[in-house]
């Protein structure tokens, strides 16, 4: 649809989305300027010892946040378990390729019976611009969780995992 048809019924200006170029000769500096691209991200969750994919919860609605009324208050969850997003971002260099370039672990707890959780959404953000900028935080996970982790990953792409950074490798390694 382009931008400039009008409505035959109202004379009016039919609302069309604008797609914003990645060209570095655009001239474009409004909104959406300096965005960040999320398609290398993938958030992980850990719960228990599975370790799975869920891309809902780039928007907080994966499988164990679904229905839940998070507050910032630790208190208001005494029933709950925890729970990990780990953010990981995909890398590409011209001489390796891809690879696991980032990746950071955020906690939740989740009472799924009381239908409340916990997070801090701040930290998650931050966390997930740090699994893009290739740092690598996982304070917090376990033995148990980490190795839950590493067998995602490697069983995910294998050929990613060996290009990843002896960094990357040592943090999972408990």
């Amino acid at each position: 649809m382009d931008n400039k048809d009008t409505s035959k019924k109202t004379g009016k200006k039919i609302f069309a989305l604008n797609i914003i170029s990645n060209d570095d000769k655009s001239k474009h500096k409004g909104f959406g300027a300096g965005s960040i691209d999320l398609n290398s991200m993938s958030p992980v969750i850990i719960d228990g010892d599975e370790a799975y994919i869920d891309i809902g919860a780039m928007h907080a609605k994966s499988k164990v946040e679904k229905g839940i009324k998070f507050s910032a208050n630790r208190e208001d969850v005494p029933n709950g378990r925890q729970v990990w997003i780990v953010w990981v971002a995909v890398d590409r260099t011209s001489e390796a390729g891809q690879f696991y370039g980032g990746m950071t672990a955020c906690e939740m707890w989740i009472d799924t019976e009381a239908r409340r959780g916990w997070k801090i959404l701040a930290d998650h953000v931050n966390k997930m611009d740090y699994a893009l900028k290739r740092r690598v935080i996982l304070d917090g996970l376990g033995a148990q969780e980490k190795a839950a982790l590493k067998k995602l990953l490697i069983e995910t792409n294998e050929e990613w995992w060996e290009k990843s950074s002896p960094e990357l490798k040592a943090a999972l390694e408990s």
